[in-house]
Order: structure tokens, then C-alpha cells, then sequence
């Protein structure tokens, strides 16, 4: 059901539980009877393709190199997780949904918190700020370029591209060392 869930709202974000319990091969009731809400189900997706992205983040962290090769990939595996799955737009605007929100950001967190730390000690990125609030801010920034996709300012790439450009400036980090490629 929950892969069901997932390929059916990358397609269609309004997808109603019918509708993903008939893509299922369930009943509506089977579907309701393990999520109970359309929330809960979301929120179920919305742990499922985190735990793809992380996946994928932690196939990144292994192949190793630059903190800012390394974060800036960390980056474009978000934006490709964001633009195959819009349905994620709509989480985290209820009380229980920014909860849970937050708690998926913890491990993604953590793992920017070491990158930023590491390319502050290979001179990669401006030493002086604190790494835990240039990670606050690196978070920000993604989660307003997102608004901007979703009040349909911008496409995923022009915003991927400014997220990166943004990024690179934040963290101090020498333009002629990395420029942005642009979402690929």
C-alpha cells in the first residue's frame, strides 16, 4: 500500500484515499484501517522517501571528497527527492506535521552538521560562524526555496540553482572553487 502511496502521489498530490487504495488493490477500508487518516498515510510517504534520500545521502557520505562536493550532492538528492515527490509541499503545515517534520530532519541535520564541520577544518568554508548555525540557515534557505516552488515563483531548477548559489555564499566558500552546475 505505501509503495502504491508513493508512486501514485508523485503523480497526482491531491490523491485521495480511494484512489491510492484502488492503485493498491485494496479496499479503501484496508487503507484506512492501517493509516486511519490521509495524514497519517502522508505522513507514512513522507518517512518512506526520507528514508530513500538517506539511502542515497549515505551512498554519497561513503564515496568521500570535498565537504562542499559532498554537501552540494546532498543538496541535488533532495531537490530530486522534492521535485519526483510534490506531494511533499504539503507536509509539515499542521502542528503534528512540523513535529514530524523536524524529527525527519534530525538525521540530515546531523549529517550537514559534520560536512560544515569538516570544510570549516579544511578551510573549505568561513571557519567563523558556528557550524550548528550555518546549518540552521543552509536548512532555511532549502525550505524557502521550496515555498518559492510551491506559490509557483519559480521551477525546481531555478530554485535548486539559487539554493546552491545561496548556499555557496553562506558558507563563505570560494566561488572559484565550486561553481553551481545547476540541478541535474
Amino acid at each position: 500500500m505505501l509503495d502504491a502511496a508513493v508512486r501514485l502521489l508523485a503523480q497526482r498530490s491531491d490523491a485521495g484515499m480511494a484512489a491510492i487504495a484502488a492503485a493498491a488493490g485494496v479496499t479503501r477500508q484496508t487503507v484506512y484501517a492501517h493509516f486511519g487518516t490521509r495524514e497519517a498515510l502522508l505522513d507514512a510517504v513522507a518517512d518512506r522517501i526520507t528514508d530513500q534520500a538517506m539511502a542515497a545521502m549515505d551512498e554519497a557520505e561513503e564515496n568521500g571528497g570535498p565537504a562542499l562536493d559532498q554537501l552540494l550532492q546532498l543538496q541535488d538528492i533532495g531537490w530530486r527527492m522534492f521535485e519526483r515527490n510534490p506531494v511533499l509541499l504539503q507536509l509539515g503545515s499542521t502542528r503534528a506535521g512540523a513535529a514530524a517534520d523536524h524529527a525527519r530532519h534530525e538525521p540530515v541535520t546531523a549529517r550537514l552538521t559534520r560536512l560544515v564541520e569538516k570544510g570549516q577544518a579544511s578551510g573549505e568554508f568561513d571557519p567563523a560562524p558556528p557550524a550548528t548555525w550555518l546549518v540552521a540557515a543552509v536548512t532555511a534557505l532549502g525550505h524557502a526555496a521550496g515555498d518559492e516552488v510551491g506559490a509557483h515563483h519559480m521551477s525546481v531548477e531555478e530554485a535548486a540553482t539559487w539554493l546552491r548559489t545561496a548556499t555557496l555564499a553562506l558558507l563563505g566558500a570560494s566561488p572559484g572553487t565550486r561553481h553551481p552546475r545547476g540541478f541535474a
